[in-house]
């Protein structure tokens, strides 16, 4: 058998100087060679797993760029392909080309072929690779069809009619595998919401991916009765409360993970709407860097956290992830040796470490109250979920100046206005100058997919149409736009980035606060002092090549 070293030289994947350094390291390391190579940084997984595969001969696949036929991978049921992390790919001359991330997995090669009654040819794909082709071809979305079809052949139920449904639910029950399926198929999705929204004559299910909802379900209206008592038990939601809102939890396990749903119902005109919010606890435990600052406005931000007291702000509209970067900071600034304390409504994620209280409006426990008590509870940092009346605003104005390091949101435009929204809330101006330190706005845009976006070269028109940092007759910059690949499963974007705009408190702010300036004036200091705005900062990732001209656009105004 050739050397994997030789193999790699073959396919120019290393040189031959490169070798040399990492036959060395292995020395030391005392682990593989293709492995070294892999942590060093000089070979990606995929190189990797194509040396071995020529090494054993057998052929290697890139799935996310291999044409797959949905008829062969039907063959199989989706279940089989995630036990052995397997996937059928194409049909050839009578036998079923199998993509494998472990092709010496005799056991997976034999149960397959029983299943799909035809020979199998095994080849090589990374692990990655095989596990996100899983997801984009082994989908749900045929069974909750045939599932769909079956309601729509059978004899219609009342509205109202909860048969077959208990308290855990029959797992076979047509109503409890629908529901199944449209929870598990939103997780693969990177879905963030589930909106089941009844109609006139039908169901509506869509997920909210990115940002931006899709339809992906009509359903029988006869099913609706029975889809949300179903979604109502699970949350623990009182079934025959129809008149009123009503708020709920669930958790469910996907591939082995327990994942949290805030569940919410709606009474409408043609019966109640629930929206569910996936709840991805490895969001609780992102670092601020993961959160794609700019430098210069990370290192504004950081001078302000690692302060021991003053109030900092994160403002922007609903779903903008102000808690997300709320929670970065928590993770930044806790510490064994202080004390933090929460109060959020609803505790979305658990934190180790850190003390979280639920608002219970009914049982007299708002956001003051709540705030009153825990001052008294010797805390370092408070993180406050949302300044919404005075009350809470002169608690928390309070807090800081005595002491304390006050996290909270706002429901701002833009950074500037949140010194004229506390102003209007009834906080003296001077207060708000003296206690406000730092004020982040922020908006999510979606991120372009690494896999298939394509560069370009706008023309002078579309720049000046979307008021672009670019004057005529300087040079075009090459930007980047959404092309559509397997991976996005065909948008041109995938996952998002946040946009930035911070503004640090400075005295110049402080006198505009008591002067009773406008948002406009404070904003005009600011840029002078430094402040990125959130525009300039879109467009500088834009730059970058992270996002588009047209996600800006729609995100900021």
């Amino acid at each position: 058998m050739k050397h994997l070293g030789d193999i790699l030289l073959d396919q120019g994947f290393v040189t031959e100087g490169q070798l040399m350094a990492a036959l060395d390291e292995q020395a030391e390391r005392g682990e593989s060679l293709g492995r070294v190579l892999v942590e060093i940084g000089m070979l990606s997984e995929s190189q990797l797993v194509q040396a071995l595969a020529s090494q054993v001969g057998m052929d290697f696949v890139e799935l996310a760029e291999y044409p797959v036929d949905r008829n062969a991978v039907s063959l199989v049921p989706g279940s089989m392909c995630r036990r052995y992390t397997v996937l059928p790919v194409s049909l050839l001359d009578g036998h079923l080309i199998l993509a494998m991330a472990d092709p010496g997995n005799v056991l997976a090669v034999d149960d397959i072929r029983t299943a799909a009654g035809v020979p199998v040819h095994p080849v090589i794909a990374t692990h990655d690779d095989v596990i996100q082709a899983i997801d984009r071809y082994c989908r749900a979305d045929d069974e909750i069809d045939d599932l769909t079809s079956a309601f729509e052949s059978s004899e219609p139920q009342p509205l109202d009619d909860l048969s077959g449904l208990s308290d855990h639910g029959d797992d076979d029950a047509p109503i409890v595998r629908f529901v199944n399926l449209l929870v598990t198929q939103a997780i693969q999705d990177r879905a963030s919401d589930i909106h089941i929204e009844p109609a006139e004559n039908d169901l509506r299910v869509r997920y909210r991916i990115d940002g931006v909802l899709h339809e992906m379900q009509r359903s029988p209206k006869q099913i609706q009765g029975g889809v949300i008592s179903r979604l109502k038990i699970m949350s623990d939601i009182d079934i025959a409360e129809r008149r009123k809102p009503q708020d709920g939890r669930m958790s469910v396990t996907h591939n082995g993970r327990k994942i949290d749903l805030r569940v919410a119902t709606l009474p409408t005109v043609w019966g109640e709407k629930v929206v569910m919010r996936i709840l991805d606890n490895s969001t609780a435990s992102l670092d601020l860097r993961d959160l794609s600052f700019l430098e210069d406005n990370l290192e504004t931000y950081s001078e302000s956290y690692s302060k021991p007291y003053g109030m900092i702000l994160v403002t922007g509209p609903t779903g903008s992830g102000k808690s997300t970067t709320l929670y970065a900071t928590l993770n930044a600034v806790s510490r064994p040796e202080i004390n933090v304390i929460t109060v959020e409504d609803p505790v979305e994620y658990r934190l180790p470490g850190i003390n979280q209280v639920q608002v219970n409006p009914k049982a007299g426990l708002t956001f003051s109250g709540a705030l009153r008590s825990i001052l008294r509870s010797d805390p370092d940092v408070v993180l406050l979920g949302e300044i919404r009346d005075h009350e809470t605003a002169q608690i928390a104005i309070e807090a800081a100046l005595t002491g304390h390091l006050v996290l909270s949101t706002l429901h701002t435009n833009d950074a500037p206005s949140a010194v004229t929204r506390l102003v209007e809330m009834g906080i003296e101006p001077f207060l708000v100058g003296s206690a406000l330190d730092c004020v982040v706005a922020q908006r999510l845009a979606r991120r372009l997919c690494k896999k298939c976006k394509e560069p370009y070269v706008p023309s002078e028109v579309e720049l000046i149409a979307a008021r672009f940092p670019w004057s005529p007759g300087e040079e075009i910059p090459t930007l980047h736009r959404p092309h559509g690949c397997s991976s996005c499963s065909g948008t041109g974007y995938r996952g998002r980035l946040a946009v930035h705009e911070v503004m640090r408190v400075t005295e110049d702010i402080e006198r505009h606060a008591v002067a009773h300036s406008s948002a406009a004036d404070i904003s005009r200091t600011a840029r002078e002092q430094g402040m990125i705005s959130l525009r300039d900062d879109g467009w500088t990732k834009v730059l970058l090549g992270d996002t588009s001209v047209e996600e800006i656009l729609r995100v900021v105004a």
